[in-house]
């Protein structure tokens, strides 16, 4: 496997999503060298205790980087934004990091306002499929559906476009 370059904060959702994907959280190892969870999104995806979604392959994911911010949240992210999400962009801007993942629209609206790159978990299936992490886009997106994660029909079919582009190269 070549060298995973980068780092990403990642969010509840995405970790979620992915897991119930794929299984795991082994497309994030697949495409970066570091992958960083705050502290804040630890709880939140372990809150729902050890049968909710994700928390299995959470646990099982040792490689995860579980880190505590290191100042109090500032108001404009604390009142607009739910712990986690706030929480990923606060660690990422504290310690230099230019990507995370987060799936919510006003989450990522406010990481990219903050100067952040943002992906969130269809970007991470796609990149993954991409750079040959075996993953069927089609199943994978039923899955999170089945399992109540939301996805709007154009983020489904933009998936499938792409999905459907790679297998075609």
């Amino acid at each position: 496997m070549p060298e995973r370059p980068g780092v990403v904060v990642v969010n509840t959702t995405p970790i979620i999503a992915l897991a119930t994907a794929t299984g795991s959280l082994d497309a994030l190892k697949h495409l970066y060298g570091r992958v960083v969870v705050p502290e804040a999104v630890r709880r939140e995806v372990l809150a729902g205790g050890v049968a909710a979604p994700g928390v299995a392959a959470f646990n099982l994911a040792g490689w995860l980087e579980v880190e505590d911010a290191l100042s109090p949240l500032p108001p404009y992210l604390a009142n607009s934004l739910d712990l986690g999400e706030a929480a990923v962009i606060q660690t990422a801007l504290e310690r230099g990091i230019a990507l995370v993942c987060i799936d919510e629209t006003v989450g990522r609206r406010v990481a990219r306002l903050s100067g952040l790159n943002v992906t969130g978990s269809i970007g991470v299936l796609l990149k993954a499929r991409q750079q040959g992490f075996a993953v069927d886009i089609p199943s994978a997106l039923a899955r999170m559906r089945e399992q109540g994660i939301w996805l709007s029909d154009v983020v489904v079919r933009f998936a499938l476009e792409q999905a459907a582009l790679l297998e075609t190269r």
